[in-house]
């Protein structure tokens, strides 16, 4: 991607100023700043949505600020997209390596840690290739593709299909045939459809467990890897001429959710019905590090 004119070079580099260093929260006031539009377009990983957790802690951000927030919810991929062409006004995503090429292309100025899960490898009870309990996610992969047991997956650049790219490519494999199923859809949606033809998948742990309610007939096979942790950041837009980015608003909405307050309601999310969250907050640790 090209980088941004030059001429708002001197706006964005004041806006790192603000912004502070990449994952530590921004040290604003909460309330946006008089003017702010009260509208946010939030492009989101779908994990989030698709989990619960948006619907969950949203009110209390407009209860909290006046503004609303419209969720785009597609894969990381297209998140990023959207940011680029002006299209979102701040970014939740996970996908490291193409969330710093955003940021050294100039759509954004910085990059905040605010939450974690991890990625599981599930499947049908029988488990016909035989993956269960092993250790690293690459050897489960290796022995589905010498099966040929049938795989669904994401298949639309997000931070999902990504890892999965990764995993096969540690496993030494090209993944093709009738056997290897490209959803091109949202990770519910491809949980649905490798539940419906006892298949494996990839997904992160907090879409598997939302979806576990709804009656969800597949397991959690392989769990545990080092490389299957599963971080989430949050990227505002950078603003410029072309675009009428809501900076304002996007620079409240990252002080919220690596708030004290948010970030404890994300670690609560889903404990009451699966007995652990769907997913960890870090903001607070990030800063603690710097």
């Amino acid at each position: 991607m090209l980088k941004r004119h030059k001429a708002v070079a001197l706006v964005a580099f004041m806006l790192l100023a603000l912004a502070g260093c990449a994952s530590v929260p921004i040290n604003l006031e909460l309330a946006p700043e008089p003017g702010t539009k009260d509208e946010l377009v939030l492009a989101t990983t779908t994990s989030p949505y698709d989990s619960g957790l948006l619907d969950y802690l949203l009110p209390d951000f407009q209860q909290k600020t006046g503004i609303r927030v419209r969720v785009l919810a597609v894969g990381t991929g297209q998140a990023l997209a959207l940011g680029a062409a002006g299209d979102a006004e701040v970014l939740l995503v996970h996908a490291r390596e193409r969330e710093d090429q955003f940021i050294a292309d100039g759509f954004a100025p910085s990059r905040h840690d605010v939450m974690y899960n991890d990625f599981v490898i599930v499947g049908p009870a029988t488990d016909p290739a035989g993956i269960k309990g092993l250790q690293l996610a690459a050897d489960a992969f290796a022995q589905i593709a010498e099966a040929e047991v049938l795989f669904v997956s994401r298949g639309d650049d997000s931070g999902t299909h990504i890892k999965e790219q990764h995993i096969w490519e540690l496993a030494g494999s090209e993944p093709s045939g009738d056997w290897y199923q490209s959803a091109g859809q949202g990770m519910g949606a491809v949980l649905n459809m490798t539940d419906q033809q006892q298949a494996y998948t990839l997904s992160d742990r907090g879409t598997y467990l939302a979806r576990q309610l709804e009656g969800l007939d597949l397991e959690i096979l392989v769990e545990g890897d080092s490389f299957l942790f599963n971080p989430y950041s949050l990227l505002p837009v950078t603003p410029d001429k072309d675009h009428d980015i809501n900076y304002g608003a996007a620079i409240a909405f990252i002080n919220w959710m690596t708030s004290a307050y948010t970030q404890d309601l994300i670690a609560e999310f889903g404990v009451d019905i699966h007995g652990q969250p769907l997913f960890y907050p870090n903001a607070r640790a990030s800063a603690k590090q710097r």
